[in-house]
């Protein structure tokens, strides 16, 4: 483990959080990009993924590509694994595409049977994602909530969570990226981030 001195502090992130959607609705939905610099909102970026679809990783790259912002990021960050339902993100493709370092950040530590089962069972192509989120290795407890990493020792992990927890555990970037989504796509955000 590499002393605290020589830690990355990561100022530069977008956090990525999927629109609510109908139980019935078939197509793509809306995901929405928050990004701050250190802990000051600089804007907002937006794409579509297909509903239980398998884009997920190639959207979020050309999203952040295409975006204006790109030169000064420093790392992304998911709310869960999946968008759009079970839009499985590829973690290394998207590392890959972007040369950024990828967070995932879940409030409680999901029930992976009940998912396996989920997707082995009603989801077209669930087997492959069922092998994306083995990939991405097991969810750690850390400060406070749980996560998936790629490309972040657990020292950065918790350095750059703990820089963005400001209003509870969920960092910053997420909060405001699923209220946006919430208030966008209904009229008026909706429960806690």
């Amino acid at each position: 483990m590499r002393p605290d001195s020589s830690r990355r502090v990561l100022s530069h992130v977008i956090g990525f959080d999927d629109a609510p959607f109908a139980r019935s609705h078939r197509g793509d939905v809306l995901v929405v990009g928050a990004v701050f610099a250190g802990q000051r909102l600089e804007g907002v970026l937006s794409t579509r993924v297909r509903r239980d679809g398998a884009n997920a990783a190639a959207r979020l790259a050309a999203c952040i590509e295409a975006s204006r912002f790109r030169p000064q990021l420093q790392a992304v960050l998911l709310q869960g694994i999946a968008l759009a339902g079970f839009n499985v993100v590829d973690l290394a493709a998207l590392g890959r595409s972007t040369g950024l370092p990828v967070l995932v950040v879940a409030r409680r530590e999901p029930g992976l049977e009940r998912i396996r089962s989920a997707l082995e069972r009603r989801v077209p192509g669930g087997r492959r994602k069922w092998r994306l989120i083995e990939a991405a290795g097991p969810m750690e407890p850390l400060a406070g909530v749980y996560v998936q990493r790629h490309g972040l020792s657990p020292a950065d992990a918790r350095t750059l969570l703990t820089g963005l927890q400001l209003h509870g555990l969920m960092p910053e970037p997420l909060r405001v990226a699923h209220l946006v989504a919430g208030g966008v796509t209904t009229g008026e955000s909706r429960h806690r981030a």
